[in-house]
């Protein structure tokens, strides 16, 4: 048992202060205590952004290959799941689609019909919930293109998706897990078997079984379906409430296209749709002030990493024309950097940049304010904007 006398901030962090709004917390915790022991957390807790990268970048001494971690428990292992050879041998098979080039030439002309076709459907009701009608459904459908998976609808996937996620977050928490999720990874696993079955190499999942067995093939696809839509809905939910929040900021991208990149950068920066990522250490070892045993949880807040002052002046400004906004470490470092990390920025570019185009007069709704919330993966639960004219439909109420 661990000792809070050397680490009271530690000590008085609790989860739910963590789930609400950490970033006050975080700061105090990474000029005092940058490596801290949670008692809530029963692990350690990284917030100062070259030790969460010294963390992330040494597979060897802090691995993600534990039984505890919750999602291998619901998919079994997985390129999330595994390090060193074994780790490769996972990914790999899966790289080639989401290299730079190739994301542009597989996903781009997808992606620009989707959000047409999404904002076509919204733009007469002049406002929405744009995670719920936009962010989520782009995610979604594009995570199923990318898979190819034979049979399924973007909202089977989605059906899928969502018992999965309730699954790990049941057994992060330290809840039993229900049979929804295992239900639903197996009727996965069935349609990932269809589709190796019928379209053989030609297929993301066909060509990778050239290399993994059937159901590594149906256990990565599940983490690529995890990431794709979960982290991706955040990322572009959380730039629009951003861009939204701040009005000068928004005339500086609308008055400058060359700025949305660097508006997207600052808001993974800002709000990384992954707070957290979860380590184990292998040996005893020292990590800044602290000495951390083997087997010990230690877990990175990407979080707290992404506002050191120390790389990020005044951190706590969203400014789109921040310089090292890209040193962000939203989508993590070393071995484990998010594979389709390319796909993600190329789906929030051409979302942001068609919903400013196409919706000039998109802003907030003043009557239903948001912000965004979570302990591992944070995002506003809605996001309620307008884009009416001023006083559009006022003078017809009945029609």
């Amino acid at each position: 048992m661990r000792t809070v006398g050397s680490f009271p901030v530690g000590a008085a962090t609790t989860l739910a202060e963590l789930t609400r709004d950490p970033h006050p917390r975080l700061a105090e915790l990474r000029a005092r205590e940058p490596v801290s022991w949670l008692p809530e957390l029963d692990g350690w807790l990284v917030t100062r952004r070259d030790l969460a990268l010294s963390v992330m970048r040494d597979a060897a001494t802090f691995t993600v290959d534990d039984p505890r971690f919750s999602t291998a428990q619901v998919v079994g292992p997985s390129m999330l799941s595994l390090d060193g050879e074994e780790h490769t041998r996972h990914r790999e098979p899966f790289a080639a689609p989401f290299r730079p080039r190739a994301v542009r030439d597989g996903f781009a002309s997808f992606i620009e019909r989707e959000v047409d076709r999404l904002i076509t459907a919204l733009e007469p009701a002049g406002a929405a919930d744009l995670r719920r009608t936009f962010a989520g459904p782009l995610a979604v459908a594009v995570v199923t293109e990318a898979l190819g998976l034979v049979g399924t609808t973007a909202d089977t996937v989605l059906r899928w998706y969502d018992a999965i996620v309730r699954s790990v977050s049941d057994l992060t928490a330290g809840r039993a897990a229900g049979p929804a999720g295992g239900a639903a990874y197996a009727q996965l696993r069935a349609a990932v078997e269809d589709t190796i079955a019928s379209r053989g190499a030609s297929s993301l999942l066909g060509s990778a079984a050239g290399r993994l067995a059937p159901p590594e093939v149906a256990s990565n696809a599940a983490v690529l379906m995890f990431g794709g839509i979960e982290t991706t809905e955040a990322m572009i939910t959380n730039a629009l409430l951003h861009l939204l929040r701040h009005p000068s900021q928004l005339a500086l991208v609308r008055a400058d296209a060359d700025l949305l990149d660097g508006a997207i950068e600052e808001s993974l920066r800002l709000e990384p749709g992954a707070a957290v990522v979860d380590r184990y250490a292998t040996r005893d070892t020292e990590l800044g002030p602290a000495t951390i045993r083997q087997g010990e949880l230690v877990t990175v807040s990407l979080a707290g990493a992404n506002r050191d002052p120390a790389v990020f002046p005044d951190p706590d400004r969203f400014d789109v024309r921040r310089e090292n906004a890209r040193l962000q470490l939203a989508f993590a470092q070393g071995p484990h950097y998010c594979l389709a990390a390319h796909l993600a920025r190329l789906e929030a570019r051409i979302a942001l940049q068609r919903l400013l185009e196409r919706l000039p007069a998109l802003r907030l709704d003043p009557d239903r304010p948001t912000a965004a919330c979570g302990l591992v993966f944070r995002k506003p639960p809605s996001l309620h904007v307008r884009w009416e004219e001023s006083g559009a439909g006022a003078a017809h109420p009945a029609e």
